[in-house]
């Protein structure tokens, strides 16, 4: 079921937290959006195979499928963007991703040369026109890939942000906002300090994303961070995280016995 984010009449955001099949032994929960603007419409980081008949169902009440516009995946994990293959029999779409990964996006079709239609985004990042609004797809790079971008909407104020600020709740409390923000650290931190890379770029990205009109950020695994102090706690926590190479000492890099 959709959750409804943002509606102002022209440009509509929907999450959905409930498409992976509670049941499927050993899947993550994961989170999907779809945004939509004057009938255009983009989908930010899909998922795969599992996700793939909800998000169309509720699309087709927007726009028919084949207008949809984008595929915006933050990094080319199979959660992200393994169902591609469909949305590229099912629509007309564009997918884009870092131009570290275009080559990677093949491997999850069935083989027919598609590189028309997977746009690189450079390093730097880059503005989406979608219908009567520009969407940034922003640097993360590191904050989980290599190559990874968090996507803007300017028009709804929210920060999609990839696998920052994923958490690892119950799937029946996923859709529900944050309302304790230090209690929910522990179902953030144990993640963070293992997939994040460094404190370096946490910094960095803290200094940047503080120039955005933020309301909501949104990961795509986990709960959200709604209102302007859940998001200004959620940036201070992020800016001063150790995780990643910081943590690794010689006893993690020994010969096995």
């Amino acid at each position: 079921m959709a959750i409804e984010l943002f509606n102002d009449g022209k440009h509509i955001v929907h999450a959905f937290y409930d498409l992976v099949d509670d049941s499927a032994a050993g899947a993550v929960q994961c989170n999907q959006f779809l945004v939509v603007d004057n009938g255009h419409g983009a989908l930010i980081d899909p998922g795969g195979n599992m996700t793939y008949t909800g998000l169309l169902m509720d699309m087709q009440k927007h726009f028919s499928s084949k207008d949809l516009d984008y595929i915006l995946a933050s990094h080319p994990d199979p959660d992200i963007i393994a169902s591609v293959n469909k949305w590229f029999i099912a629509s007309h779409c564009k997918v884009m991703i870092s131009s570290l990964w275009t080559r990677f996006v093949p491997h999850f079709t069935t083989g027919r040369d598609v590189s028309d239609r997977i746009l690189g985004i450079p390093d730097q990042g880059t503005v989406i026109r979608l219908g009567g609004c520009k969407l940034l797809a922003l640097p993360a790079h590191f904050m989980h890939a290599e190559g990874n971008f968090q996507f803007y909407d300017p028009v709804a104020k929210i920060l999609f942000s990839g696998d920052l600020g994923a958490s690892l709740v119950p799937h029946e409390k996923a859709a529900e906002p944050i309302s304790d923000f230090a209690s929910h650290v522990r179902f953030m931190e144990p993640f963070h300090r293992r997939y994040i890379v460094t404190r370096k770029v946490c910094r960095f990205w803290a200094n940047m994303v503080r120039q955005l009109e933020i309301e909501q950020i949104v990961p795509q695994h986990g709960s959200r961070f709604v209102g302007q102090s859940a998001v200004n706690d959620f940036i201070a926590w992020v800016e001063s995280l150790e995780c990643g190479v910081d943590l690794m000492t010689q006893n993690n890099y020994q010969i096995p016995r």
